[in-house]
């Protein structure tokens, strides 16, 4: 299996690319290990379950240190591991603040769609119900998680851009998560 956090960040067309780790539906957090390179069961959320396909994007690394987090918006189903060739479509703007921890951390989350989708509807708006239920889901599971999180608003198709160019740069600038085996 390949490490997926060292994945190039765009496939061949030029497209993101998402990896899974908690498909929609999901009652529990799925986080991958890029040192065992599997997906391991980090904690139960709530009963409703994911709202949509939930991973990250690989060769990103997001100020708190873990691949740019992303919600794919899609009526299908997948599994962790599965990689979707994705178009980035919003960035939910959040700060989290853990329990015991004064200062609040910048944690925003990709929104995407699968590029698949585009080709059968150029276009993909938010609406304004997907945006609530997307904001309510974050702050009920950052609670679970003993997280106070702080929506600090929606960016536009440019913005998530922008947090794709400027993690992928931080990645790069890191480099490879893993030591020669």
């Amino acid at each position: 299996m390949p490490n997926f956090i060292d994945l190039d960040c765009r496939d061949d067309k030029g497209n993101l690319r998402m990896v899974v780790e908690a498909p929609k539906g999901s009652v529990v957090k799925l986080k991958y290990d890029p040192q065992l390179e599997t997906f391991e069961l980090q904690r139960f959320i709530s009963s409703t379950g994911y709202p949509y396909d939930w991973g990250f994007i690989p060769g990103t690394l997001a100020a708190d240190g873990d691949p740019l987090d992303a919600m794919a918006i899609h009526d299908g189903h997948t599994w962790p591991g599965v990689v979707i060739s994705c178009v980035g479509i919003a960035l939910l703007k959040l700060t989290e603040v853990k329990e015991g921890e004064k200062e609040s951390k910048r944690n925003d989350r990709l929104v995407v769609v699968p590029a698949a989708r585009l080709a059968q509807a150029p276009r993909v708006d938010l609406e304004p119900a997907t945006r609530v239920r997307l904001e309510q889901f974050f702050v009920e599971t950052g609670a679970l998680a003993k997280k106070r999180v702080s929506i600090e608003g929606w960016g536009n198709e440019a913005d998530a851009a922008d947090a794709v160019a400027r993690t992928s740069q931080a990645y790069r600038e890191r480099g490879p998560t893993l030591v020669d085996k």
